[in-house]
Formats: structure tokens, sequence, C-alpha cells
């Protein structure tokens, strides 16, 4: 159990959210646009979990050098974000006991924080599409703030939002990157097996548990 917790700060990519499937159609459309070749989605999904741009700048280093990365880059990040926006949410879903675990958490007491790296222009009608929205008193995207996960400022930020000490907030996530910003900032944290974390295996993460669920992760905060 987690004792004395206030407030969490949860994840939305693979933590929340199965978004692989939008990540996948909207690289290879713009894929496409550049003459390439479609990635599966596997190759995409180990991209994921640091911004857009790295995911672009990624995807492109399939193909280019440094060189040509560059070069193509802000092409490429131009027309992946009006292919995204176009699907936003389309072929993503609600992983198991989301909505049950943010009701229990709500439950409880908590206040809670949606704290992502995909830039909020799509976080926000993402969450609204999938009934996430009303459960969040803030919501900060990777573009809301000067830095974003895995440096510990958003979580930071959020504690100070809600006047708490990072000793009384949990981040909840399915990464490294999740993990590294919580105890950075001083927080606690919980890690879900079923998201992407760079391809890498979650058991491998410095965290305070691994819960199946959010559900299961109310259940471990008191």
């Amino acid at each position: 159990m987690l004792n004395n917790i206030k407030a969490a700060i949860i994840d939305l990519d693979g933590t929340m959210l199965d978004t692989a499937p939008d990540f996948h159609v909207a690289v290879n459309r713009m894929r496409a646009d550049l003459g390439l070749t479609p990635l599966a989605m596997q190759t995409i999904v180990n991209f994921v979990g640091k911004g857009s741009e790295n995911l672009i700048r990624r995807v492109l280093a399939v193909d280019y050098d440094e060189d040509g990365v560059t070069q193509y880059f802000d092409q490429a990040l131009e027309a992946y974000q009006e292919h995204y926006l176009s699907i936003n949410g389309d072929h993503a879903r609600l992983y198991p006991q989301v909505i049950e675990g943010l009701q229990a958490m709500k439950a409880k007491g908590l206040r809670l924080a949606c704290v992502t790296n995909k830039p909020i222009a799509f976080a926000l009608p993402l969450m609204e599409k999938n009934g996430l929205y009303p459960y969040f008193d803030i919501i900060y995207g990777g573009d809301s703030l000067p830095k974003k996960k895995p440096d510990p400022l958003p979580l930071l930020q959020v504690c100070q939002d809600f006047s708490l000490v990072p000793a009384q907030v949990v981040a909840i996530g399915d990464s490294s990157n999740d993990a590294l910003a919580a105890r950075a900032a001083g927080c606690r944290v919980l890690t879900v097996p079923y998201g992407y974390n760079h391809g890498e295996s979650i058991h491998d993460v410095d965290s305070d548990g691994i819960v199946s669920t959010l559900l299961d992760a109310a259940h471990q905060i008191s």
C-alpha cells in the first residue's frame, strides 16, 4: 500500500488508452507522402513515449542518415500532425478497468491530473472522445510547459497546482519516462505492464510496484 497519497498523476498513451493503432495509421500515411514504405505497428510502438518530435525523428531514421532526418523533419512532422489530427482517437481504445479505476480514485478523494507527452491539441479531444476528460482537474500536454517527461518539471508543477508535497502524489504510467520523472520529482510511482515503454520490459523500471490495471492501482493507494 502507498500511504498518505492525496493525488495521482496519470499518463495517457499506453496507460489509459491504447493509441498505437492511431500512431500506426498516421505515421504510415506520412511515410506514404514521402514515398516511403509502411512500418509495422510494433516498430512504431517502440518509438512512442518521448513526444511527437522524437517519434518522427526515429521513424525517419529507419530510412535516412542524420542529414536526411534533418532535411525531411519539418515536412514529415507537419504531415504526421495533419494525419494524426484527422484520425485522432478513431482507432484507439481504453484499456480494461480504466474508468473503474478513475472512479475508485475519485471516490477515495484523490485529485487527478493527466500528464502526457502528447501535444495538448491532440490530448484534449482524445480524452473527451473516450470519456476521460471529466475525471481530471489538470491536464498537461508535452507542449504545455517548457519541459516534458522524463524531466520532473510537469510533475512538480502539478504538485504546486494542488498545493501538495511530492511525497503525497503518485505517478502512474507505462514507461521509464514516467518513473524517471516521478523519482526526480520525489513522487511515488506505480507502473502498468501492458503499455509501450519504448519496447523494453517494465520489470526493469524502478517503481513502487507494478499494477495490473488502474483499478488495481486505486486499491494500492490509501
